[in-house]
């Protein structure tokens, strides 16, 4: 079921997408009144707008659905995977002890306050 609503939700996001993209803007009209060809479109001159706008907003209701949906089987259904959503396993035993470093064998640190002469 999740990933049927997934595949819509994609498929609606890309729509949404195109959509947009068709849609002239504000400053679109003002060019038609220069002999702009918006009169003779398919859908007039202001059909396309409003059929873009209302196809737009249903889309986008679709789109906000699914993306409720998602969210809600994502935290109420089906297995829960994930790096987050594992746990690892309780058990009453104590943790193994940390391994032992063996110990670099002491040297004595050089004398600093005195000079040493360079030889010539």
């Amino acid at each position: 079921m999740e990933t049927l609503i997934l595949v819509v939700h994609v498929l609606v996001a890309f729509s949404i997408i195109g959509l947009v993209l068709l849609q002239h803007g504000k400053g679109a009209d003002v060019g038609a009144a220069f002999g702009g060809g918006a009169s003779g479109s398919l859908f007039g001159a202001s059909g396309s707008a409003n059929f873009l706008s209302r196809a737009t907003a249903i889309l986008a209701a679709v789109f906000f659905l699914t993306s409720l949906g998602l969210t809600w089987y994502s935290s109420h259904g089906g297995e829960q995977t994930g790096i987050m959503n594992s746990r690892p396993p309780a058990s009453s035993e104590s943790p193994p002890p940390a391994p032992s470093v063996p110990s670099a064998p002491e040297t004595p640190a050089p004398d600093m306050g005195k000079t040493q002469e360079i030889p010539k």
